[in-house]
């Protein structure tokens, strides 16, 4: 049996100038998990119909700490949820994750937000899933999707209950073994899991300056093993496991304690463990994000070992790069080819990020030439530029997408301002584009439905105009309200007479 949780119900006639009869939903989200409830919140900020169907009927049973990275952190910003996430979260400097080299951050990061948040994952999930009820998405637990088809009109979703529904669009969000991938065809190349590391929380009973180095001792050569103080003798362990297993199955307390003991020569006096699992370091990519009616978001399109701690939030920035442009194909106004560049957006990040954590794998080898290579890039990261660069790269501040010839700033985001009217993000709350007009001369016209208009001539920029999309990104620059007009064409459409 599945529950359902609903803000209200939402009545849509569909887009504008369909003759047809509406489907029962425009979009159908398969997992809701952080890439699936944030992105039913940013459809219903459009007023997209939406259903998230979730097999699990309860959350799990394990708190595991994730970290929101800055770019994650910005968008949050940008929809009025920073401050329900710095209440449930702890911030922690934005350094040392590049293959957990000790390195402190640089110095005048790019952006308002320049830290990580620590939080556990039940928390940030039912954080984002209230947000996405709070604009009127349905959620049922309990509902597992096990078939699809899709025709020119839609989509039919077969549940586990045999239950059939119809929708528009359906989108997997759900998880590396995604169901909806599989049923699509899609492939999914990659390479499979070479080691696996036991992960959990539990109490340690041995003094902890005697565990402190014991842990510097070993991590001379191990950089796969930790024992993390988190407070009243409890320790975030982690620790080579003897080889790769079946994953569905959690390992259990003597499974740790046989490897601590193989690894550090002592078991710890671990003990009463709040939660335990294991992570391999498979590494693999979709070949495609989208299918005719069926798209893929999340861990449903890639997958990579946790090292940098990106894998959440490149979920919740494909959401970001979704959702707006699949609720203008559903609303009617999508230029011809916006839904494409979601794949052509996001897909070559993806591979960059499966990329940076396969070398950072690498480094945490023991080996002796990975040991040297480690040692060489410890060095090299003293020079600001290269540290830069990598924390760039972890945080996703440094993605700058393809929008062809331009200035630098062209595709990539802006960061947060203090403008006359407020600041910045505040202003793309309700996931429109927006015109920051330093001229006072533009307009965005028969636009206005879908893009604000904000003036403000003190803005700190470098440059007389910005057209930003919903998700922050900087698709033109420039003063002539002319090439504006064209541009505003190629990312929102025909405009209203």
């Amino acid at each position: 049996m599945h529950s359902q949780r609903a803000a209200h119900d939402v009545t849509d006639p569909g887009p504008a100038g369909s003759g047809a009869a509406p489907l029962p939903f425009d979009v159908i989200i398969a997992g809701c998990g952080p890439t699936g409830a944030m992105l039913a919140a940013e459809l219903r900020l459009h007023d997209v119909r939406v259903l998230v169907l979730e097999k699990e009927t309860e959350p799990a049973s394990f708190v595991r700490i994730v970290g929101l990275h800055i770019r994650s952190l910005e968008l949050m910003a940008m929809r009025g949820l920073l401050e329900r996430v710095l209440e449930r979260g702890r911030r922690r400097p934005a350094a040392g994750f590049f293959a957990a080299i000790n390195k402190p951050a640089p110095k005048d990061l790019d952006s308002a937000h320049a830290y990580l948040v620590g939080i556990p994952q039940p928390v940030i999930v039912r954080l984002l899933e209230d947000h996405a009820i709070q604009l009127g998405a349905q959620v049922r637990h309990g509902s597992e999707v096990t078939g699809l088809d899709q025709d020119d009109e839609g989509v039919t979703v077969e549940l586990a209950d045999g239950e059939r529904l119809r929708t528009r669009y359906l989108v997997g969000c759900d998880g590396g073994r995604s169901t909806v991938r599989k049923l699509l065809g899609v492939g999914f190349p990659g390479e499979p899991s070479r080691n696996e590391t036991l992960m959990g929380e539990m109490q340690a009973g041995a003094p902890p300056n005697e565990i402190a180095a014991r842990v510097a001792e070993i991590q001379e050569t191990e950089k796969r093993f930790w024992l993390r103080p988190f407070g009243e003798g409890t320790y975030s362990v982690v620790v080579p496991a003897a080889g790769v297993s079946d994953r569905t199955e959690a390992p259990t307390l003597d499974d740790f304690k046989q490897r601590l003991r193989a690894v550090a020569g002592t078991d710890f006096g671990v003990h009463s463990p709040r939660w335990m699992s294991r992570f391999g370091d498979a590494t693999r990519l979709a070949e495609h994000y989208r299918i005719g009616r069926v798209l893929l978001a999340g861990d449903a399109a890639h997958i990579h070992p946790p090292t940098g701690g990106q894998g959440l939030n490149l979920g919740i920035q494909d959401a970001f790069n979704l959702g707006w442009k699949l609720a203008a194909q559903v609303r009617g106004w999508a230029p011809e080819t916006l839904l494409d560049t979601y794949e052509a957006e996001r897909h070559p990040v993806a591979a960059d990020v499966l990329d940076n954590t396969r070398a950072q794998m690498e480094l945490h080898s023991p080996d002796p030439g990975a040991r040297a290579l480690r040692r060489l890039l410890t060095e090299l990261m003293d020079f600001d530029d290269v540290n830069r660069h990598l924390i760039e790269k972890i945080t996703a501040i440094g993605i700058r997408y393809d929008f062809g010839e331009g200035p630098d700033l062209l595709g990539r985001r802006l960061r947060d301002l203090d403008l006359e009217q407020g600041r910045l993000y505040d202003l793309l709350h309700r996931g429109r584009g927006l015109l920051l007009d330093r001229t006072e001369r533009l307009t965005a016209g028969g636009w206005s439905d879908r893009v604000d208009h904000v003036a403000d001539p003190a803005a700190a920029l470098d440059v007389p105009c910005v057209l930003l999309r919903p998700d922050g990104h900087v698709a033109w620059i420039g003063d002539d309200q002319q090439a504006l007009n064209d541009h505003l064409s190629r990312w929102f459409g025909t405009p209203t007479a």
